[in-house]
């Protein structure tokens, strides 16, 4: 349902009066002439002799400056990265020297313990009498002697 249907009028036709015909010709004369004096402008601006690029001095020093610091942390990097397998490697190999030590040492502990209980057992089988049975084994011999 439209407007015409709803309130039961019908839409008049559009009259443009002649001061609006002329409105417009007049509008499309001032946007005709607007474009032509683009065109004229970009034509000129495009075929003007422009000079040859030519970084001024500063720029040149900046960009030398960016590409050195640039540089320098790219180099950081992977001395750092280097140090520290570096250091990483020296960690490792001082860790498996104080394991080879501490082995070396319960190896000699190890050592001397049998040493002790081989000195013990050779006292032990070397005696001739059980260490209970001495004294008498003593009153023994200097009946002996007698």
């Amino acid at each position: 349902m439209n407007l015409s249907e709803k309130f039961g009028t019908k839409p008049e036709p559009l009259n443009i009066p002649a001061k609006l015909e002329a409105q417009e010709a007049e509008l499309k004369q001032v946007l005709a002439d607007f474009r032509s004096c683009v065109h004229a402008w970009s034509e000129s601006a495009f075929l003007r002799p422009r000079p040859a690029f030519k970084a001024a001095p500063h720029k040149i020093w900046r960009r030398a400056a960016g590409w050195a610091l640039g540089c320098v942390l790219v180099v950081g990097g992977i001395s750092g990265g280097v140090f520290e397998r570096h250091h990483q490697q020296e960690m490792a190999r001082i860790a498996a020297a104080r394991q080879a030590e501490q082995q070396r040492l319960a190896a000699q502990q190890r050592a001397r313990e049998e040493e002790e209980l081989l000195a013990k057992v050779d006292s032990d089988v070397s005696r001739e009498v059980p260490s209970a049975m001495e004294p008498l084994a003593f009153l023994m011999a200097d009946d002996e002697t007698r």
